[in-house]
């Protein structure tokens, strides 16, 4: 093996860099595109891009945010919410739901987005994209160091009750990933990458 010239920092002490290449390293990364709603009945839509699964059976999905945001406040408040997906079609009024607005401001209406109502959890999902999770929340954790100092990040995880999927997107059974042309993180603050069917390869694991 050849070996690397490697830049080496401990984060605790700084980067030294011109951007911080953490997230731009953990990438790309699937969006975490959140609908949700307060006890008084105001809707919320924001993007996060510290979004994931964690776990099959059952099925549980999660989302870290930096700061206690209108989203974590409202899930707390109701114990539920909505992933979306983020498409390439869907980009532009994606990141318009990214504004900072005030709590009873509808990012759904910001962005020209249609609010459909969950069939199982009473908070709306995109109409717009071909896939969305309802979700009832299974547990918020504030993040913490090794040093045990607690985070300004809380970690949102949820089980999928109900899958809503464009049926354009299944073929012989099977979901087509790239057929919705989702977008992911990257690094900086605006980068993205669009997932396409060229970009796909296939590796079995060996058994």
């Amino acid at each position: 093996m050849t070996e690397k010239d490697l830049y080496f920092y401990e984060p605790a002490k700084g980067h030294g860099l011109k951007h911080d290449p953490f997230n731009a390293i953990i990438a790309p990364r699937p969006i975490g595109w959140i609908s949700s709603r307060d006890t008084k009945g105001h809707v919320n839509l924001a993007p996060y891009s510290f979004f994931n699964a964690f776990c099959y059976v059952p099925p549980i999905i999660g989302f870290s945010s930096t700061n206690w945001k209108d989203t974590v406040s409202n899930i707390k408040q109701t114990g539920e919410f909505v992933w979306n997906l983020a498409t390439m079609d869907l980009a532009k009024q994606m990141n318009a739901t990214a504004a900072h607005v005030a709590p009873e401001v509808d990012e759904f209406e910001i962005a020209g987005l249609t609010a459909v109502p969950g069939k199982l959890v009473n908070v709306p999902r995109v109409g717009e994209s071909p896939v969305a999770f309802e979700c009832r929340v299974s547990d918020i954790v504030r993040l913490k160091g090794a040093n045990g100092k607690e985070a300004d990040a809380w970690l949102t995880l949820g089980e999928v009750v109900a899958v809503h999927i464009d049926k354009a997107m299944i073929k012989d059974g099977v979901y087509q990933t790239a057929a919705a042309r989702p977008i992911v993180r990257a690094g900086r603050r605006g980068d993205y990458f669009e997932i396409k069917p060229e970009n796909m390869f296939e590796m079995v694991r060996p058994d």
